[in-house]
């Protein structure tokens, strides 16, 4: 399967973040990733399912890497752990520092838009999706 077959997998919104979190997925450093449970609710999208292969895009919309899910786990945000902060390769060495991170992401302009509420924020019980992957190859379309 090439990669014009595989879903696309976006992280972030492109630009400086996106390319941080695409160099470390492509270097292995990046191994997992949260999303907000309320995205697929809104977009009536089902959780992806373990083994999965997505192909990951960069900030020019470019595939440039394979990966497949290995884990999805719906947690409180209060319930995320600290492997799953450090696995996700942007340099966090506790829970405190990873959710700092993505409650800033999270209650960014964009996603607000995104999310059609000018005012939404996180608290201990919002939900969110912690996934697992690993990377298949590092060319978008090996074949």
């Amino acid at each position: 399967m090439n990669h014009q077959e595989l879903p696309r997998e976006e992280f972030a919104f492109p630009g400086p973040l996106r390319d941080l979190l695409v160099g470390a997925i492509l270097s292995g450093e990046k191994t997992s990733t949260s999303s907000l449970m309320l995205e697929y609710e809104r977009e009536g999208e089902p959780l992806p399912e373990v083994g999965r292969r997505s192909a990951v895009v960069d900030s020019q919309e470019r595939p440039v890497a394979v990966i497949e899910l290995t884990e999805v786990r719906v947690v409180r945000l209060a319930d995320v752990d600290l492997q799953h902060a450090i696995d996700e390769g942007e340099g966090y060495t506790s829970v405190a520092q990873w959710r700092a991170g993505h409650e800033e992401f999270w209650h960014s302009p964009e996603v607000r838009a995104e999310l059609g509420d000018p005012t939404f924020t996180v608290d201990d019980d919002t939900l969110v999706v912690a996934s697992r992957f690993r990377l298949v190859t590092d060319e978008a379309d090996p074949t």
